[in-house]
């Protein structure tokens, strides 16, 4: 074995195998009809899709790792700007699928950029920080990083697709292991705690709230006499959020984002309609039991009870099929997966290698905590696969692309 090929980290490896393998399995179940047998030449049937998109994957597995590591940071500038011009260009070239303008449509094969637009930010972010003349704790340097990673969620934002969108706020991860104040991700949760307690119990509750806490938090430290005027200012930043939030999602959010937010509220209750694939995935799941009901053998997989079950809601098929062991196993592995990109991360003596490995923690685990929380109801349906499993070749090459640059990255920490 070669001195490049020992160096790969085989444990991170593995567990992408895994996960890409047995993501598989769950497509063939959730995309076979009653009693269908494997026709691998049947492109039509999504099992067959997706295994093509492996094979390829492994090709694209081989180009990134023979490139030089130093290419990465070397033009990770240009493959942004790339990123960038492909998520403009859907405005003009793009394919317009279920009220998205998301895809380049090529042939029999569909790319949707903003897939791959997550690991150019990745590389851009981690270029910027790694910069010698770049402070973090410096505002006009957070300003800088910020409009990096603003610029494709916009574009992202007005496709629309807002679960993708979402996912840039991952990055605070890799902004805050490298200094960025905590009372930024503090002000971000509080925040998007305010926004919820607002649309579940009204402006006027939460004011009321609110206020109460800053009397009490003022009263706490009056012994230091604290500055009245600033605590006046958060709870009038608080106030003004709060009254705005109505407004943001009348007005800005689509109806069939406010459709998913007010049945995850209670504030609506719709089998049927807009929340019938989260309540078909509920009782798949639900009825999996502790050892499930065997590959294949789902009832509500086999009978196509959850719309686009390969796609966003395999997971629903892992537990009905395989039941709460075969859910704990895969919880296990993006568990380890993440663990081991931690170890990895923080084992680098590049800043910029280590920022590109928080980045790339950062997007995994927001994709496996939204997924998995959608599937089993308890976040709204905002349409994010899960890493490695739900079926697509954008997806899986995105995350292929992302994964295998880092794992180049690490091979060759030791020359940077």
């Amino acid at each position: 074995m070669s001195k490049s090929v020992a160096g790969f980290d085989w444990i991170t490896i593995f567990i992408y195998l895994l996960l890409v393998g047995f993501g598989w399995a769950n497509i063939y179940s959730a995309s076979l009809g009653s009693g269908s047998p494997i026709d691998f030449y049947n492109m039509d049937a999504p099992y067959s899709r997706q295994a093509l998109f492996i094979v390829l994957s492994i090709f694209l597995i081989i180009l990134i790792l023979s490139i030089e590591a130093k290419f990465y940071q070397r033009f990770s500038s240009v493959i942004y700007a790339i990123s960038l011009l492909s998520l403009a260009g859907l405005f003009v070239f793009g394919s317009t699928i279920a009220g998205q303008t998301a895809w380049y449509q090529i042939g029999p094969v569909s790319i949707q950029p903003a897939e791959f637009a997550k690991a150019a930010t990745a590389l851009a972010v981690a270029k910027y920080l790694s910069g010698i003349q770049t402070n973090i704790k410096d505002f006009k340097h957070q300003l800088r990083v910020f409009l990096i990673i603003a610029l494709p969620m916009i574009l992202v934002l007005l496709q629309p697709d807002a679960g993708s969108a979402m996912v840039y706020f991952s990055f605070a991860f890799a902004l805050y292991r490298e200094g960025l104040h905590f009372a930024y991700l503090l002000l971000g949760f509080f925040a998007a705690i305010l926004f919820v307690a607002t649309l579940a119990f009204g402006p006027l509750w939460v004011i009321g709230g609110v206020l109460l806490i800053a009397i009490l938090v003022y009263l706490k430290n009056l012994k230091r006499r604290p500055n009245i005027l600033k605590y006046l200012f958060f709870a009038a930043i608080a106030v003004g959020f709060s009254l705005s939030v109505n407004y943001v999602f009348e007005n800005v959010f689509k109806q069939h984002h406010r459709d998913r937010f007010n049945i995850v509220l209670g504030k609506e209750v719709d089998s049927r309609g807009i929340g019938y694939n989260t309540n078909q995935s509920e009782i798949a799941i639900g009825s999996g039991g502790i050892f499930g009901k065997g590959w294949t053998e789902g009832t509500q997989t086999k009978g196509h009870f959850v719309p686009e079950q390969h796609t966003d809601y395999i997971f629903s098929t892992v537990g009905e099929e395989w039941g709460f062991l075969g859910s704990t196993f895969i919880l296990a592995l993006f568990v380890l997966l993440m663990l081991r990109l931690l170890f990895m991360a923080e084992r680098q003596r590049s800043t910029f290698n280590r920022v590109y490995g928080y980045g790339v923690i950062g997007i995994i685990f927001m994709h496996f905590l939204v997924n998995i929380g959608m599937v089993i109801g308890i976040f709204p349906t905002v349409g994010i696969p899960l890493p490695f499993l739900s079926y697509g070749g954008s997806g899986l090459w995105a995350f292929t692309i992302l994964l295998f640059i880092f794992i180049k990255l690490d091979s060759d920490r030791m020359s940077f």
